[in-house]
C-alpha cells in the first residue's frame, strides 16, 4: 500500500514541488470586513491591499472539517494510506480538525491507516516536515517511515524572523499592549522563532538591519555547526524586494539559490506585512 501525503495551506510549500510530490492540501482563510479570503501566497495582494485600507483586524479560520474528510476519504477509497502533516496543535485546532476528519473517515473505512502529525510550527519549518514525508512516501516508505520521516525532520530545522512592526502582533493577541508600547518606545526590533510548537523570542536588537545581520550570523554558524545546510529559503510577507535582498544575503552564505516564498493572509495577519524571515534544516540536529 502506497502512502499519500497531505497537509494545510500555512506550510506555503511552493506549487510546482506539493504537484511533483501529490501533496494535498486543505486551505485555512482569513475573513475581513466581511470578505473571506483563501490562504493562497499565490494570490494575496488583494487581502494585503484590503488590510491596508482596513481599521478592522481580521480573524482566521481552520478548514472545514468535511474538506479534510473529502481528502482522506478520496485517497483511502483509492486504496492508499495517508498521512498528514499539519501546523502546531498549539497554534492552530487544524490538526484537531484532522484528527476529527480521521475517525470520521475511519468509520467509512475501518481498514484503512491514516496517520496524522503535529509538523510543530508553521510556514516552510512545517513544509519541510511535510517535504520529508512526501519524499519518503516517493521513495516506497510505508506509513511508519513517512510519519518518522516528518518527526525527525522538525528536530533539524530552525525558522527565524523579525517582523517591520509588533502592531499586528499587538493586535492579534500575541503581544501585549504595554509589552508593545515598550517595545515600540525603545525601538526594539524581536527575533522571532518557533519553539516546541510555539512562537518565541530568540533576541532582542535595536534595527531591522541589526536582527537581519543577526539571522545571517546564526544562519552561518548553524551550518558550519550542525553538519551543513540540507535546505533553506527566504519568506517575506508582502514585500518582495525587501525578501528578495535578504534572499541574496541569504544565498551568499549558503552558496546556493535561495527560494524566495510568499507567506499568504492567515500566517500574514498575525504577523503583518514587512516580515521578512529564513527557514533552513542542517545535516545534524539543531537543539533549539
Amino acid at each position: 500500500m502506497d502512502v499519500k501525503v497531505i497537509t494545510d495551506s500555512t506550510s506555503y510549500i511552493p506549487r510546482v514541488q506539493r504537484e511533483s510530490l501529490d501533496i494535498g492540501v486543505t486551505t485555512l482563510s482569513s475573513l475581513l470586513d466581511g470578505v473571506t479570503y483563501a490562504d493562497d501566497p499565490d494570490d494575496c495582494s488583494a487581502f494585503y491591499e484590503a488590510l491596508a485600507a482596513s481599521d478592522s483586524f481580521p480573524t482566521t479560520s481552520q478548514p472545514v472539517v468535511q474538506d479534510v474528510v473529502d481528502m482522506m476519504e478520496e485517497r483511502v477509497a483509492a486504496g492508499h494510506a495517508v498521512v498528514g502533516v499539519f501546523i502546531s496543535e498549539r497554534m492552530s485546532g487544524t490538526y484537531s480538525t484532522a484528527l476529527l476528519a480521521r475517525d470520521m473517515v475511519l468509520e467509512r473505512y475501518p481498514d484503512a491507516r491514516i496517520e496524522v502529525v503535529d509538523g510543530m510550527s508553521n510556514c516552510m519549518e512545517l513544509g519541510y516536515a511535510v517535504l520529508a514525508a512526501a519524499e519518503k512516501a516517493a521513495d516506497g516508505g510505508n506509513a511508519a517511515e513517512v510519519v518518522e520521516a516528518a518527526r525527525e525532520r522538525t528536530l533539524h530545522t530552525r525558522f527565524l524572523f523579525t517582523p517591520l512592526t509588533l502592531e499586528y502582533l499587538r493586535r492579534g493577541g500575541r503581544i501585549g499592549n504595554a509589552q508593545s508600547l515598550l517595545a515600540t518606545l525603545l525601538q526594539i526590533k524581536p527575533i522571532l522563532t518557533v519553539v516546541d510548537g510555539v512562537t518565541d523570542t530568540f533576541a532582542k536588537v535595536r534595527t531591522v538591519q541589526k536582527a537581519h545581520d543577526l539571522i545571517v550570523d546564526t544562519f552561518a554558524s548553524d551550518i558550519r555547526e550542525k553538519g551543513g545546510l540540507g535546505g533553506v529559503c527566504v519568506h517575506h510577507i508582502n514585500d518582495p524586494a525587501a525578501g528578495q535582498r535578504f534572499a541574496d544575503r541569504i544565498a551568499e552564505v549558503a552558496d546556493r539559490p535561495v527560494d524566495l516564498i510568499d507567506i499568504g493572509p492567515v500566517i500574514g495577519t498575525h504577523v503583518g506585512p514587512g516580515t521578512v524571515g529564513v527557514v533552513y534544516y542542517t545535516n545534524d540536529l539543531m537543539h533549539k
